[in-house]
């Protein structure tokens, strides 16, 4: 189906929202009327503007407080009206959205209210304009979709239709039954249709609507559910975006209409109206690369925790280390950024990396040139919202080239005595049947830019096809921390999500961590010590008050005070987890999972941030 976007969800002037939007791919835009009135254009430059952008102007919108009112204001609202008409023709629109009266003079009269629609579609008829009426959630007598296209039927003109917008709509209701009225609504009649979801709150629905609507996907609408009866209707226009967010009208207009397009294509494929290629879920974590401008307190960190530099790049500066099936790339190239050490890059397991990858560029992910000889082996790789390079990858997988193949084997950083060296292989099997060994990347971390929060979740969810678990709010020493985690099905691939307050780069949230599993925390956190690593100090305040929620063996509380150990337990089992300090903007997490256990050790989290405040990070 076509699509469109309202200028409302997009920041800037409206020339920019407009470039915006041809660029993501949509077919047309609704005019807000604000942004009209703001634009040093006339109607006719945005009319060509929009011809030459290959957008429609499939909406002018809105009209308000236009009937069940007294006979003088009436008038008043035709002479409106009239010039609005008048003006919608210069611009080149031909359907006006008419929002369900909120004004102190409206009647409760729906026979009025019929005759009024009706004399304004006889209006606009004249114009070559359609009349769309829409069922504000707050409207002072008129708030359902159904009461709306009642009203519509009465006054019976072919000019006349209804506007149906899933915010107003499932705002009220999240009963399916409620929506199966709009399939008995001749599709003819449902002029216009516009599409937003919203987070589950408890609300004025006014504040709700205004500043907390986001694209199809992104809250907990069953917009899915809304279109399918759309479509049984019979609709045969746009679907259209119209989301009025604090956050989108600060965010840049060209990634937020990518992110739009993409929350559409979604919606589109799970009702069956496209289907791009079938979405190839990730089976485990290759690496996690680290790119640093200084080499030596990664390396030391990195043999601190007990990895071992097991190869290295055949033409570029790469090492890569190695525990068990925990691998971490070490990328000291001339994209290593001067702030200090960042994750830069993510290698995910795939069963199949083409097939990933079309289905990433199909959702409109951007696709990462790679430089590369002819030797190298072809790497597929995306961007994700937040810049953290996406690889599809497949390790030791017969038939597909594997990325290890790049890498040489190389001397250890800091050779075992004897002063022979011992082949890597060896010294990683060693490694990995130590006590408390590190087996593989248990879960990643990655902060996103404030504006990119849901779409971040949008993208992993669609792109990848991970399951999204319930958004968390976590307290910060300087505001709340939102985290919400994407994983597969068996918890191989786990990647938590976060948005904070960061008052600067610095800080501990604004950090990105990688944990790593292990059976044996206790042993694994001695024995990064023993090798000279750094703990993070969790205050004693926190065990006096684990000590009261839950029982402990003896002395095992106070080898968690000791090591900086933090504990949670739900129904499934208990959770283990400790922290190093922070190098840049990355930080390791070593956790011990029971099967069971499936969190991430949330309500530990206000106490790690604290703590991370305190301790400045080690360039």
């Amino acid at each position: 189906m076509r699509t469109s976007i309202a200028t409302v969800c997009l920041s800037g002037a409206l020339t920019e929202k407009l470039t915006a939007a041809a660029r993501a791919g949509f077919d047309g835009v609704e005019v807000f009327e604000n942004d009209l009135l703001a634009s040093p254009l006339t109607p006719e430059e945005i009319r060509a503007r929009c011809a030459d952008l290959g957008l429609s102007i499939d909406l002018y919108q809105p009209m308000r407080d236009i009937e069940a009112v007294p006979p003088d204001e009436f008038r008043h609202n035709l002479r409106r009206a009239e010039h609005k008409f008048r003006l919608m023709q210069r611009l080149g629109a031909d359907t006006v959205l008419v929002c369900s009266s909120v004004s102190p003079l409206a009647v409760d009269d729906d026979a009025l209210a019929a005759f009024h629609l009706r004399r304004l579609a006889e209006l606009a008829d004249g114009y070559g304009i359609r009349v769309a009426y829409e069922a504000l959630a707050w409207g002072r007598h008129v708030s359902t979709y159904d009461h709306a296209w009642r009203i519509v039927e009465a006054a019976d003109h072919p000019a006349l239709g209804t506007c149906l917008d899933s915010f107003h709509i499932l705002a009220r209701t999240s009963d399916p039954r409620d929506l199966e009225g709009i399939a008995e609504i001749p599709g003819e009649k449902i002029f216009f249709l516009q599409l937003a979801d919203a987070p589950l709150m408890a609300m004025d629905v006014l504040q709700w609507s205004r500043h907390y609507r986001c694209f199809p996907g992104q809250g907990g609408f069953d917009i899915p559910g809304l279109l399918r009866q759309v479509i049984k209707a019979g609709y045969q226009g746009p679907l259209s975006l119209e989301v009025f967010n604090d956050v989108f009208r600060q965010a840049e207009a060209g990634p937020t209409a990518v992110d739009a397009q993409r929350s559409l294509l979604v919606l589109q494929e799970s009702v069956g109206l496209s289907a791009p290629p079938a979405p190839v879920v990730p089976t485990g974590i290759a690496f996690a690369e680290l790119v640093s401008p200084d080499v030596e307190p990664v390396s030391e960190l990195l043999e601190a925790l007990g990895f071992t530099r097991t190869a290295r790049h055949r033409g570029k500066p790469v090492d890569l280390w190695q525990q068990g099936e925990a691998r971490v790339l070490l990328n000291t190239g001339p994209g290593a950024r001067r702030d200090g050490t960042q994750l830069a890059a993510v290698g995910l397991e795939s069963p199949d990396p083409a097939g990933a990858a079309k289905r990433a560029e199909a959702l409109l992910a951007p696709v990462l040139p790679r430089r590369r000889t002819p030797e190298d082996v072809p790497l597929d790789a995306v961007a994700a919202p937040d810049g953290t390079e996406l690889f599809f990858c497949a390790t030791g997988r017969p038939g597909l080239p594997d990325w290890t193949s790049d890498f040489v084997p190389a001397e250890p950083a800091k050779p075992a005595e004897p002063a022979e060296p011992v082949p890597s292989a060896e010294l990683v099997e060693h490694a990995a049947s130590t006590p408390g060994a590190l087996h593989r990347i248990d879960h990643l971390a990655l902060t996103q830019p404030w504006h990119q929060f849901d779409e971040a979740a949008l993208f992993h969810r669609s792109v990848l096809g991970l399951g999204a678990l319930e958004s968390v709010d976590v307290a910060d020493p300087y505001g709340l921390l939102r985290s919400r985690a994407v994983t597969n099905a068996d918890g191989s691939v786990r990647i938590a999500l976060g948005v904070g307050p960061a008052p600067s780069a610095d800080d501990g949230d604004r950090a990105q961590h990688i944990a790593l599993a292990t059976d044996d925390l206790v042993s694994a956190a001695r024995r990064f010590r023993a090798a000279g690593g750094r703990l993070l100090t969790i205050p004693a305040n926190y065990y006096d008050d684990l000590a009261a929620r839950y029982e402990f063996a003896d002395g095992e509380l106070d080898t968690f005070r000791e090591l900086g150990i933090l504990y949670d337990r739900d129904a499934d089992g208990a959770f283990r987890h400790c922290y190093t300090e922070t190098i840049g903007r990355v930080f390791f997490e070593l956790v011990q999972r029971d099967a069971g256990y499936r969190g991430y050790g949330a309500q530990n989290a206000p106490v790690r941030l604290a703590a991370q405040h305190v301790r400045r990070p080690v360039r």
